[in-house]
Formats: structure tokens, sequence, C-alpha cells
């Protein structure tokens, strides 16, 4: 709970995890990890609309932030595989709440 007193904290608290989480396409690449690990190409699939040169900066700063893992495997030719980490699962609960909330944000603007 959010509180006065503890304004500065807040503040800086949030401030932290939008910068983590910052832009268009980083929540929509944890959703897509959120069901298992992927290649590149499938999480590119499943965000749609993200070009590859994106796609690579956004998952770089998210392993820099320790939200996922790039785990490379001994095979010809080399496979690449993300996951997300313990640490990022802690984003699941924010994941759920903004679907909720933009579920009732289309039905009050969209009325759908």
């Amino acid at each position: 709970m959010l509180t006065r007193e503890g304004c500065p904290h807040s503040v800086l608290a949030i401030k932290d995890a939008l910068e983590a989480l910052e832009g268009r396409w980083k929540l929509l690449i944890m959703l897509s990890l959120s069901t298992g690990n992927k290649r590149f190409k499938q999480i590119s699939k499943e965000v749609g609309g993200i070009t590859d040169k994106v796609l690579s900066k956004e998952l770089k700063t998210l392993e820099a932030n320790k939200l996922i893992k790039r785990e490379v495997h001994n095979t010809f030719p080399p496979t690449v595989e993300y996951s997300i980490t313990q640490h990022g699962t802690s984003i699941e609960k924010i994941l759920d709440s903004l679907h909720d909330w933009g579920m009732e944000h289309r039905k009050q603007v969209i009325g759908k």
C-alpha cells in the first residue's frame, strides 16, 4: 500500500520497475515466455509486429535486468533458447492485473 510518508521510496521503486519494463514490447515478450521456453523466431511470431533488431535489443535488456535467461545449446548449428528467470516469474501478477484492467478498459472505451 502506498502512503504519503513513503512517497519518495514508492516513486523510486515504481521508477525502477518502469525502467525495467518500459516500452511497447517487454511485457509482451514476458507474456510469450510465460508459457515456456522459446527460441527467437517463436517469440517474434507470438509477439507479432516486432522487428528482429528491436526484439534482440529488448531481449538483451530483459536479460540485463535478470528477468529472462538466454541459453545457448551445444548443437550444430547452435540453438538459443530464452526462458523466464525465477525473478522474472514475479511479473506474472502484473501481467494478470494488466490483462484484467485491459479487458475492463476495452469495455469502457470500445463497449465490448
